[in-house]
Parts: structure tokens; C-alpha cells; sequence
């Protein structure tokens, strides 16, 4: 696995200046541990790597999109900071509507920003995914619901994946997020195709994943075909914008512990 992260040197990364996926900007986001801050630079240096091995394989996008497309940088977040009211499903049971999860026609964060381009909710949690192991922890902790959605940059540049779990407890989600780890071969989820793009999945890609009490939020992004960014920092900025769209978890948060609107 590729922790997802780059701290451009050995020296910033001991100094701590490294980026991190989850800014403290919100309840449950965290700064990086030491161990990520540490690990960063080796990090990068093996993505390098990793990335050109992608380039020369699939000669960099434009190929059909696997079913079993996996992104090559993988980075879970285990600890569910800020969203324990809700790390089981009989606090927070009403089911996800497509309302709900496709509020957010357009993200933006930085100077990248993103429209909805397709988008799907399911109650059949093996339909959108692959992988026998995958699918049967899906049943075991009690999967009720997919969302996927795929944004595409104004550009057309970037495209990004945003995916929702819909589990009956945080215990569950964290399974399902090492479960996601692609050095398991466990499986993954299926991209939806983005109009206007090149399919999803071939080529380099990276994805973030965390808890956000009994649902498992994932961002999977890439440049349009796979490309390769300039840095992991890009793949970064990219992740901070599609994971706006997971802003009505909030609401959900805010509905089960009494206090809407705050």
C-alpha cells in the first residue's frame, strides 16, 4: 500500500510540514499522526515509482475501465473523530436519500472546482463493488446502502469518485476500509463512467478513505486517463474538494445529537 501523502522532502517532513488529507476544519478531521509525518518521504519516493510502473503499463489513460480497478495510493482513517453519536445505525436509521446524497451539484476547494456528472443510490450493496471477501464483509455488517457519485472538473482534468457505505455500526466501517486496502485484493468499488471523460481506473489514481461513524466515506480521484500528477499534493487538493459532498453527514450528526443547525 501507498500511504497518500507527499511532504516534498525528508527535511519538511520532520519539521512537520507535510499535507495532510483531513485539515482540523471540522469535527472529526485530524492533523497527521508522527507516523504518517515520518513516513511521508518514503512514501513519495515509492509513489514515484509506482506511478511510472502505471504510466508504462497502461501507457498512461485512455484504456477501457476495469471492473477491478484499483487506486494505486490508498490512505484509511480508522479513528472516526467527532462522529461517535452516530457510530451505530439505531442512532441515525433513517436510510440516505438521493437528495441527501447528491445535494452538492458542485464542489470546489482551492482553485479546483467540480460538477456532478452521474450519480447512483443502491440498496444492493453487491451490485457497485467486486471482490468475494469485500462483498461478504458488506453482508456481514450489514451494508444497506451505496452511493456513488462522479464529479469531473470544469477543465475536464480531473475527475473524482465519492462513495458513501451505509453500515449498522463504525466497527463495520472499519473493516470495510482494510478491507479496501488493494494490498488485501479483497476488492473495491466500480467507478461510475463520467460523461465527457475517459473511463475511470486505468492509470495512476489515489484514494482516501474514513469513518465518519456508521458510514465509510471514500474520495477516488485521478487526473482525466490516469495521468500522472505532478505530485501526490495534487491528488491531495483534488480529494479536499470531492469530499464536500459528504457535508450532509453533518446534518445527520447534528439531527442525532440534538442540536440542528449548529
Amino acid at each position: 500500500m501507498i500511504e497518500a501523502r507527499d511532504t516534498d522532502s525528508a527535511e519538511a517532513a520532520q519539521k512537520g510540514r507535510g499535507r495532510d488529507f483531513w485539515p482540523d476544519d471540522k469535527p472529526g478531521r485530524k492533523l497527521p499522526s508522527p507516523k504518517l509525518l515520518f513516513g511521508g518521504a518514503a512514501a513519495a519516493v515509492v509513489l514515484i515509482a509506482a506511478a511510472v510502473a502505471v504510466v508504462l503499463l497502461t501507457g498512461g489513460g485512455g484504456e477501457p475501465a476495469p471492473k477491478t480497478a484499483v487506486p494505486t495510493a490508498y490512505t484509511p482513517d480508522y479513528l472516526g473523530e467527532g462522529f461517535g453519536q452516530i457510530a451505530s445505525r439505531s442512532a441515525d436509521g433513517r436510510a440516505i436519500t438521493e437528495g441527501e446524497a447528491f445535494s452538492a451539484k458542485n464542489v470546489k476547494s482551492g482553485q479546483y472546482a467540480f460538477t456532478l456528472a452521474a450519480s447512483k443510490l443502491a440498496a444492493d450493496c453487491k451490485s457497485g463493488t467486486w471482490g468475494a471477501r469485500l462483498q461478504g464483509d458488506l453482508a456481514k455488517y450489514g451494508c444497506s446502502q451505496l452511493v456513488r457519485a462522479a464529479y469531473v472538473s470544469a477543465d475536464k482534468k480531473h475527475v473524482g469518485q465519492f462513495i458513501v457505505i451505509n453500515l449498522a455500526s463504525e466497527d463495520g466501517v472499519k473493516q470495510i476500509l482494510r478491507d479496501l486496502d488493494p494490498a488485501t485484493g479483497a476488492g473495491w468499488v466500480v467507478p461510475l463512467k463520467a460523461p465527457g471523460v475517459p473511463a475511470f481506473g486505468p492509470g495512476f489514481s489515489a484514494a482516501y478513505a474514513k469513518t465518519y461513524g456508521h458510514y465509510a466515506v471514500i474520495t477516488w480521484v485521478e487526473r482525466a486517463g490516469g495521468r500522472q500528477p505532478a505530485s501526490l499534493n495534487e491528488m491531495i487538493d483534488v480529494s479536499l474538494a470531492i469530499e464536500n459532498a459528504a457535508d450532509f453527514l453533518y446534518g445527520r450528526l447534528e439531527l442525532a445529537s440534538g442540536k440542528p443547525g449548529q
